[in-house]
């Protein structure tokens, strides 16, 4: 498995299992299948509610504690939110099973982000998490967090897909060491993305599907990718995509591809906003 390094040394691998919207039933199966097909990065939220099946598959696996990446994501907290961010941190952490994480991401710009971002510092420079970040932050957003605060996010976790590349975005990231990472990165085969013709013709051409040609791509990018599957033989199929290389004009090929617009929500939309900002998750 290749890796990047994130801006405090923490070692990430590129290619990890998602569970977003994987019913909790099958998460703990899913997981324990993804984790015997080779994946050590785990990537789950509070918001899933699916936190207590990935700690059992964890637990059930036997694989190292160190072998593992872990990342799970706080959601939007009422006031006080550095109270209450460590409260959804230590639940998390029960409900996982495990002393330490990873990763700990915001999961959205809303709500008393500062407070939230205060509470993540510390619990970072207690070494409860190894690395704390961001998910949905748009460039605005995210530099304004930067420069206010003491610690730069590892990490931003933002729909990037081929049809939403996100480049401009990236280039910001990177100038501001923050890794980017993708969700959404099939597009959830909207706009006929597993049938795409310029994907297909890839795939043919290395003999690889096009789900293959799109993790690749997204990694050839230094893109973490999080696919998801509850099928054994697509977790084998996603994880199997580091004995090829796309060209520099598969590439511009797929680069073609972009639309520059979002497929699912827009984070700018007042009423997605406020659905967003007031959402609270059952205790």
């Amino acid at each position: 498995m290749q890796t990047v390094t994130l801006n405090n040394g923490v070692e990430m691998p590129v290619l990890g299992f998602g569970v977003y919207q994987i019913p909790p039933e099958q998460t703990e199966q899913a997981v324990t299948e993804a984790l015997a097909a080779g994946y050590r990065l785990l990537d789950t939220a509070a918001a899933y509610g699916n936190e207590e099946a990935v700690g059992r598959a964890i637990k059930g696996s036997g694989i190292a504690r160190e072998d593992l990446f872990v990342t799970t994501k706080l959601w939007v907290q009422d006031a006080p939110a550095e109270e209450n961010t460590r409260r959804a941190f230590d639940d998390s952490l029960r409900k996982l099973g495990l002393d330490h994480l990873d990763l700990y991401l915001m999961h959205q710009p809303y709500g008393d982000v500062y407070g939230q971002w205060r509470a993540m510092e510390t619990l970072n420079r207690e070494g409860r998490t190894k690395a704390i970040g961001v998910a949905n932050f748009y460039p605005n957003r995210l530099v304004d967090l930067i420069a206010n605060n003491e610690i730069t996010p590892a990490v931003n976790q933002i729909e990037t897909h081929p049809f939403f590349q996100r480049v401009a975005d990236q280039d910001l990231m990177r100038e501001h060491g923050v890794q980017i990472q993708s969700w959404g990165g099939f597009a959830e085969g909207k706009n006929d993305l597993f049938t795409n013709p310029v994907l297909s013709e890839i795939g043919d051409k290395h003999g690889k599907s096009v789900a293959q040609v799109v993790l690749r791509w997204l990694t050839q990018r230094d893109v973490v990718a999080i696919p998801k599957s509850v099928r054994a033989e697509r977790m084998a199929e996603n994880i199997d995509i580091f004995d090829f290389e796309l060209t520099d004009e598969q590439m511009a090929a797929i680069a073609g591809l972009d639309t520059g617009e979002t497929l699912f929500f827009d984070h700018h939309d007042p009423k997605m906003v406020t659905w967003l900002a007031k959402r609270r998750l059952d205790a």
